[in-house]
């Protein structure tokens, strides 16, 4: 996995010396519960967490160039809604304390430019809730197409049942909006 740098952050693996700093965003319920999973808890609940990124090539820590702080985590998993090897899907959390200020824009930006220009991938997906309309700006800010809702998609750790809005951009769009902008 590589570091990727962009204006303002840092794009980089996660490292054991994290947990602090994931806990403190995790246990927040207005994180978690927009992108589907509960709020850790304990710090053993982020301690789980941080293993799996570490140990996986997926996730990319977030890190505020000017401060050095972690301020969340983004990645390129695979898409279990399509079985397809050049298929990633873009994921992301952000710290509350950070929302508003385009980080996460410039973040999805540089995965997806990293994603069809170093890994090769021929579709990226992204998915949002319903209610997110945080994450649909940043989705629509980033030239993904709209593709349709999946009503009921998932029964959340709440027991509430949500939309999926489902998006992708192809390498052959990606890369026109490229020419178009140069």
């Amino acid at each position: 996995m590589e570091k990727i740098i962009t204006q303002r952050l840092l794009l980089r693996p996660f490292m054991k010396t994290d947990l602090e700093a994931m806990h403190a965003y995790c246990i927040n319920p207005n994180v978690g519960s927009a992108a589907g999973w509960k709020p850790h808890e304990t710090i053993d609940d982020s301690k789980r967490v941080l293993q799996a990124f570490m140990e996986g090539d997926e996730v990319w820590a977030i890190v505020e160039q000017a401060s050095g702080a972690l301020i969340g985590s983004c990645g390129l998993h695979h898409d279990h809604k399509r079985m397809h090897d050049g298929v990633r899907m873009l994921g992301y959390v952000l710290d509350e304390a950070y929302w508003g200020r385009g980080y996460m824009t410039e973040c999805a930006k540089a995965l997806i430019s990293y994603g069809f220009l170093s890994m090769g991938l021929d579709l990226i997906s992204v998915y949002h809730f319903s209610v997110n309309n945080r994450s649909r700006r940043v989705i629509e800010k980033c030239g993904f197409r709209y593709e349709g809702t999946l009503m009921q998609a998932r029964k959340l750790y709440d027991g509430r049942v949500i939309d999926d809005v489902c998006y992708s951009i192809t390498r052959e769009e990606f890369l026109r909006r490229q020419q178009v902008s140069q």
